[in-house]
């Protein structure tokens, strides 16, 4: 009677162990991962150019599609001519400094501007195989600096502000003509006349403080700096874009390209520009999100409701299939959760209390 007890009890547990352990093995461990707060959290390496990458460019075409007729724009912008506003005798005393050569040539502002950080974003998607911040932070940069292009030639365009060196691309010879009106007669290149009318803002500062100033904010998110620890050193590292992006606001007023209200108007125009466009896809950088864009968490939540409706699934189908008939010829179970065989336990219970009680 006691190994009849035994192997009751034991058919019991076993029944219990068959359905416990399927819920415990279908967390898929490539999958989920322990975050350092201890919450579990869909792993980033799930979601890969390879996976993922076609789904989220179909999901941004109209995006890519404005991007491409901003370029067209912008190559617009840059073939009229600005306007001409008059330019007396008398203002002149402003406009004679000397020509000189660009320190930060134009072909190096995509450079720093554009190139370098996407070659950021893409050590962070090696990192994190997150093609979401990927695809995202590469998007937001572009439409930072080609908003940016775009509002800044045409101020340049609409403006016609003369350059600080504009006497001397006026009159290269130095001899000065001027109309009944008083208004400047030139007679130097039409390429130099062209570009001597588009002093405000500044091009190269604008430029400058969309992408590093992106640059900046998307660093700002993936450092932590504001996690409230004092990590004073991280401030140093958001910092430096923003310094670079002032150098070459300086260039341009010690090389007599642009006044100094043409580079503070066009640094503020592309920091603005650019904050606006990172929060089209982040969260400010002092969330407790804001390491990662809106699109990640989203494809998150929807995994972890995938995810617990498959686990809703499967446990069904184990309560059901655990299903133990009892004298009647029915299912019995508990909390309508987990299967338990509630004859076999109470016959199990029924023969220990009797081997107990001396009545066996």
């Amino acid at each position: 009677m006691t190994f009849r007890v035994k192997m009751l009890w034991l058919e019991q547990r076993m029944y219990l162990i068959g359905f416990l352990v399927p819920i415990v093995h279908s967390q898929d461990p490539n999958t989920i991962r322990k975050n350092p707060s201890g919450t579990s959290e869909i792993d980033l390496g799930a979601y890969t150019i390879k996976s993922h990458g076609a789904a989220v460019a179909r999901y941004h075409m109209h995006d890519w599609i404005i991007l491409l007729l901003l370029v067209i724009i912008e190559a617009t912008l840059l073939a009229i001519h600005p306007f001409h506003r008059f330019v007396g005798k008398d203002m002149m005393e402003d406009l004679k400094y000397p020509m000189k050569a660009n320190t930060v040539p134009i072909w190096a502002v995509p450079m720093y501007a554009v190139l370098l950080p996407i070659f950021i974003f893409v050590l962070f998607y090696i990192r994190r195989r997150d093609v979401y911040d990927l695809h995202n932070s590469i998007l937001g940069l572009l439409f930072a600096v080609l908003i940016t292009g775009v509002i800044t030639d045409a101020i340049k365009d609409a403006v016609g502000r003369p350059r600080p060196d504009f006497f001397w691309r006026c009159f290269p010879d130095g001899i000065d003509n001027y109309d009944k009106w008083g208004n400047v007669v030139c007679h130097g290149k039409e390429s130099d006349l062209k570009e001597g009318h588009k002093s405000f803002p500044s091009g190269h500062t604008s430029w400058s403080f969309a992408g590093l100033g992106f640059l900046s904010l998307y660093l700002c998110g993936k450092i932590k700096v504001f996690d409230r620890k004092g990590h004073i050193a991280k401030l140093c590292i958001v910092f430096f874009p923003l310094l670079v992006a002032s150098l070459v606001g300086v260039s341009r007023v010690d090389d007599y390209w642009h006044h100094w209200q043409d580079v503070f108007a066009g640094g503020l125009l592309g920091l603005v520009v650019a904050t606006f466009c990172y929060s089209q896809f982040y969260a400010p950088p002092y969330n407790d999100e804001g390491w990662g864009p809106y699109a990640y968490f989203r494809a998150r939540e929807e995994s972890n409701s995938n995810t617990n409706a498959g686990h809703g699934m499967n446990a069904n189908a184990n309560v059901q299939a655990m299903g133990i008939q009892n004298s009647h010829g029915q299912s019995r179970y508990v909390n309508s959760e987990v299967a338990l065989p509630l004859s076999v336990d109470r016959t199990a219970s029924e023969t220990l209390d009797e081997l107990e009680s001396g009545r066996k």
